[in-house]
């Protein structure tokens, strides 16, 4: 075979059938006009070729840092009212549940406390207005001005049916706005935009921990380390764990608040008489730190081993992407997904005894969602979180030890059962029940220092 042919049948093999045909007609032309035949490449040239289309070093870390892509702005004149800006990567219905939850919460009773309007600016998903709305109506919020909605997405958020530069169009910031932002990405991508001074980032987790040692996790850390902006801490407890692993800078630059679990939502449900106790477990397999796999293994041996008793107890799997699984010989459990804020609240006044790993120093918030209802708590221990008793007596505390745990569950079933010391337990917790109490000292300090 000629090497005009070999190189005919791999420009043929890389390029396809169209390609070929066109570069066919374009030579017969050149041969009847008179002009020189250019040779057809090999595949291997044609290979060479489109590697030596170069990218440049912004672009390759733009894309692997999509999320802190910078904020699109354009300066506006500075308006009658202030103005506070959450930025957030969603508040789908998801992405409802705990810190983003919280994220509205604090950031309409800052509005509130600044007689400013607030904006939700969104970065991976439109924002919806209905959703917002559930949430302050929940907890009883009103607002004092308008809610303003902004989707500012970035290169890597799937916009959906708007076209991707009108959901990346640019963000109109004025001076003196104050920004909220939600994690280390949306801090970043703050930073990138307006002053750090402006910048709250409300950080409730040590998000290092999301990450195995790498560029993330640096990322991260260089965020967390900013001694710059501003941080409200979600919990003494992760507080004091972040400064004694290092972020000193905390102690200068921070407050930390106590949530709060209204007894509006957060009660004890009447349930049908003679019916089974219920068994929650906090499923959600996409997120590490849950411990999904071990909670499951410490189940379905609790279930083996009679500790659950399945003719006493029905379990319940609430979460996110819960795949179909049984314990024991075969009982399916009741997966809960999708719940809106009003359906799981009704949902965890009727547990008795849940599980809720969270191999992080914060407590989370299921936990706390279900001993403010009535029910009996196991969790783990992690770092300086050994011992929760001074938020209720009702949530019990273990080691990350398979037999310790499942010890702990057979102590939580007890006291699920003994229901005038659960019933005490409750009486005298120490959560707190409004947020306009867990915020006061970190609005006023806030306000005091503009």
């Amino acid at each position: 075979m000629s090497a005009r042919i070999r190189r005919f049948i791999a420009f043929w093999r890389a390029k396809g059938t169209v390609a070929t045909a066109r570069l066919v007609r374009a030579k017969l032309g050149a041969a009847v006009a008179g002009h020189p035949v250019q040779a057809i490449q090999d595949a291997a040239a044609l290979r060479g070729a489109a590697n030596r289309v170069q990218t440049t070093v912004p672009e390759l870390l733009g894309k692997r840092f999509v999320a802190q892509e910078p904020l699109r702005t354009y300066s506006i004149p500075r308006p009658e009212l202030p103005r506070v800006s959450l930025v957030t990567d969603s508040i789908g219905s998801g992405s409802l549940f705990g810190g983003v939850g919280t994220a509205l919460l604090f950031a309409a009773l800052l509005a509130n406390r600044m007689n400013a309007t607030l904006r939700i600016v969104t970065r991976t998903e439109a924002p919806s207005p209905a959703n917002a709305a559930q949430i302050l109506s929940a907890y009883g919020i009103e607002l004092v001005h308008e809610i303003q909605f902004a989707f500012a997405a970035h290169s890597g958020a799937d916009t959906g049916l708007l076209p991707a530069a009108e959901a990346r169009a640019s963000l109109d910031i004025h001076a003196e706005e104050l920004f909220i932002t939600t994690s280390w990405w949306t801090t970043a991508a703050t930073l990138a935009s307006v002053p750090p001074a402006s910048i709250i980032y409300l950080l409730q987790e040590d998000e290092r921990m999301f990450y195995p040692f790498g560029e993330d996790r640096v990322q991260c850390e260089r965020v967390l380390r900013n001694q710059q902006i501003r941080f409200v801490v979600n919990t003494r407890l992760l507080f004091e764990h972040l400064v004694a692993t290092g972020l000193t800078n905390l102690e200068r630059n921070s407050l930390w608040f106590e949530p709060s679990f209204p007894k509006t939502l957060f009660h004890q449900r009447s349930r049908e008489a003679g019916g089974k106790k219920r068994f929650f477990f906090y499923a959600r397999p996409n997120n590490p730190r849950n411990l999904f796999h071990i909670g499951l293994d410490l189940i379905d041996r609790a279930v083996n081993e009679g500790v659950l008793d399945l003719a006493q107890w029905d379990i319940f799997l609430v979460g996110k992407d819960i795949p179909n699984v049984s314990f024991g010989d075969g009982y399916v459990p009741e997966r809960c997904e999708g719940l809106d804020w009003e359906a799981y609240a009704d949902l965890a006044g009727t547990i008795d005894l849940g599980l809720c790993l969270m191999y992080t120093p914060h407590p989370s918030y299921p936990p706390f969602d279900l001993a403010a209802s009535g029910a009996v708590v196991v969790t783990n221990r992690f770092a300086n979180k050994q011992d929760l008793s001074n938020y209720s007596a009702n949530i019990l505390c273990a080691d990350l030890n398979t037999d310790v745990l499942v010890d702990a569950l057979r102590a939580g079933v007890a006291l699920a059962d003994d229901n005038e010391t659960r019933t005490r337990n409750l009486a005298a917790n120490g959560l707190g029940a409004d947020w306009v109490q867990s915020f006061e000292q970190t609005l006023q300090t806030l306000v005091a220092r503009r």
